[in-house]
């Protein structure tokens, strides 16, 4: 097996492997959502909604970002193979932890009465927020020990920790809302939080440490990295969780509050559903990256090989979501919700150079090149507010899906040019190649399902879905053998 190949194995493998868990998780809060839906109602759910979003909203205040931010430090470390070195950034990146982890619950116990007033209207909550205000620090020390597994590449040992915290979460939740209702749901939340890092601490139990002393100011020192780029990932999601706010408020007052849902349940399912893929594939790709920052060249190479199996395996997955919108929107939602077939259409399309301009974006990050990351973002977020706003007013929700796609063109160009000039990264001829074709068929199946009736959209789209498949089958076999993949695990099973 030459190094390209077992490079795109290890692609493939993170992305089954995570993109597995993803899925299952996403099949567990459908659950957990539909038995508080059911032992708690409408109220019990929005009770638990904002208290959950509460703490999410202050944990994004007060983390420092340093779940992203660290794994660069610590896969940089680890492929330096010097277990004293490897010992230091894990050991300041812990005292981070603990410290902004107890920042979070600080301020929420300061400010229990103000998140009462300001969430609920009135001071009813406070003594909630006094009591979840612990699941700050449980969820900082939780997310620090899975940044530990993502940083020395653990994968397996991260999809177990996030994986079975999420079911012990919901064995140990329903019980409580069944027998307590709504008081139930402060408990829900802290023992879910509990749950996750216990299991979290499990599985990084092993992880071997050299004994080393570090001061107050090395820990300063070797940490001020991880919280400058963690603090500007933190400042640049908060500025889009600003542009969301923003876009909804303009959608409810330009036009209605339905459209608000529509615009909501449509991203949700483009974000949730189809962007998991990215999820999946950053776990892994990241701290890869990371340890090759240094080398612009073997990091050139390993942006175009990430690039081209995330266009492998969307494409498929994007036409196939094309062809059947009507009814995947009708099976997630219901008939009321038709409305966003042509948004999830252009947003769908949108999706390639999303993945394309993504697979370049953590180059930033790798190399600790905050200002650019975070200038980059700015120039993104300001197309893209604009670009919303205006798409929304000429062109209502369809308006908002070419505005996405609009937007993430824009960005992949943008960031091409920066890279090119900066690091330069170029792109392969096979890539390009790959992207036009999956493109191209992408997009004649979007013609074929808004200007043509229903069967003729569906031969055309079935046909151009099964070149999709057969093209990604055929490039994919070419970069990780497939065929010799599967007569492995053939043979290893018919040995059993």
């Amino acid at each position: 097996m030459n190094k390209d190949q077992s490079s795109y194995r290890q692609i493939v493998k993170a992305t089954s492997i995570y993109g597995g868990v993803q899925v299952i998780q996403i099949l567990i809060n459908i659950i957990k959502s539909k038995f508080i839906a059911i032992l708690l109602g409408p109220s019990g759910m929005g009770i638990a909604g904002l208290l959950t979003s509460s703490i999410e909203f202050i944990q994004s205040l007060t983390s420092f970002g340093l779940k992203t931010s660290a794994v660069k430090d610590i896969s940089e470390a680890d492929a330096s193979k010097n277990e004293l070195r490897i010992s230091i950034k894990i050991k300041v990146f812990r005292r981070l932890v603990w410290i902004t982890g107890l920042i979070g619950a600080c301020v929420t116990l300061i400010f229990s009465s103000k998140l009462s007033e300001l969430t609920f209207g009135n001071q009813d909550y406070t003594y909630a927020f006094i009591l979840i205000a612990v699941t700050l620090l449980f969820n900082q020390l939780s997310d620090g020990q899975k940044t530990l597994l993502q940083g020395l590449r653990k994968i397996k040992l991260l999809a177990k920790a996030s994986l079975y915290g999420s079911l012990l979460g919901l064995i140990t939740t329903i019980p409580l809302y069944y027998f307590y209702g709504i008081d139930g749901i402060v408990p829900g939340i802290i023992v879910t939080s509990a749950t996750a890092l216990i299991l979290s601490w499990y599985f990084t139990r092993n992880i071997p440490l050299s004994p080393v002393k570090i001061s107050a100011r090395d820990t300063i020192s070797e940490g001020r990295d991880m919280l400058n780029i963690g603090f500007l990932i933190g400042l640049n999601g908060l500025i889009l969780g600003g542009i969301s706010y923003i876009v909804k408020l303009f959608i409810g007052r330009t036009g209605s509050v339905d459209d608000v849902g529509l615009y909501t349940a449509g991203f949700t399912l483009i974000n949730t559903y189809v962007g998991l893929i990215f999820t999946a594939m950053s776990t892994d790709y990241f701290p890869r990256l990371s340890a090759l920052s240094n080398d612009n060249e073997q990091s050139r190479s390993l942006i175009n090989q990430q690039a081209e199996i995330a266009i492998l395996i969307l494409a498929p997955i994007i036409i196939t979501l094309m062809i059947g919108i009507k009814w995947v929107v009708i099976l997630l939602y219901s008939s009321k919700f038709l409305p966003i077939n042509d948004m999830i259409l252009y947003a769908a399309l949108g999706m390639f150079f999303k993945a394309a301009s993504w697979s370049i974006a953590f180059i930033f990050l790798a190399k600790s090149a905050s200002k650019l990351f975070f200038i980059n973002e700015i120039f993104f977020n300001t197309y893209f507010l604009l670009l919303n706003l205006a798409g929304y007013y000429w062109l209502g929700l369809t308006g908002l899906g070419i505005a996405f796609l609009v937007s993430y063109v824009l960005y992949l160009i943008q960031l091409y040019f920066v890279t090119q000039k900066v690091y330069q990264f170029t792109f392969d001829q096979s890539f390009i190649k790959l992207m036009l074709l999956q493109v191209c068929m992408a997009f004649f199946t979007l013609l074929a399902v808004k200007l043509t009736i229903p069967l003729v959209a569906y031969i055309v789209g079935g046909i151009l879905m099964c070149f999709s498949m057969y093209l990604s089958y055929r490039e994919l076999d070419k970069r990780i053998n497939i065929k010799n993949l599967i007569n492995k695990f053939l043979g290893s099973q018919s040995e059993r």
